[in-house]
């Protein structure tokens, strides 16, 4: 899949995808026990989620906005709470109807993944916490599964 710009000057039928925008569509940080959880002792536990969707644009855009939100816990207290929405715009061509779902729910998601990552680490470094290094995710298993899911509440 392409996102050099040039390669959607050439045209033809070639499978592409082009990446017209990034940016952040939403952001929400709380640290709704500070500054008391700064004198306990940094053993958090955290929760991740992510979660994306995807809508259509005008011709062959897309919109594609990757939700990340990490809850860090001390005990049964919250030390802070961020959600990230990552966004961006995406030229989809070439791909048939059918071949759409991996590219908006596994490709894009993956390509947006980085830039929510370096902006939930940013709000936690702001907040007076910890860094938070969130581990790489590969997309394609969670598209997998999400839909095995899908098709499993299907059934039922």
């Amino acid at each position: 899949m392409s996102g050099r710009p040039e390669d959607a000057a050439a045209g033809g039928g070639e499978r592409q995808v082009l990446i017209e925008r990034l940016y952040v569509k939403d952001v929400s940080f709380e640290a709704p026990n500070s500054p008391a959880v700064f004198a306990e002792k940094w053993e958090p536990q955290a929760e991740v989620q992510l979660g994306s969707n995807a809508r259509p644009l005008e011709g062959d855009a897309y919109e594609v906005v990757l939700t990340v939100t990490v809850t860090a816990r001390l005990g049964e207290r919250t030390a802070f709470l961020v959600e990230v929405q990552q966004a961006g715009v995406f030229r989809v061509r070439g791909f048939e109807e059918k071949e759409l779902g991996p590219v908006l729910g596994a490709f894009c998601p993956g390509t947006l993944y980085p830039y929510a990552r370096e902006a939930v680490g940013s709000l936690v470094a702001k907040g007076g916490f910890p860094p938070v290094i969130l581990a790489p995710v590969d997309f394609n298993a969670v598209y997998a599964q999400s839909r095995r899911q899908q098709q499993a509440a299907g059934r039922h």
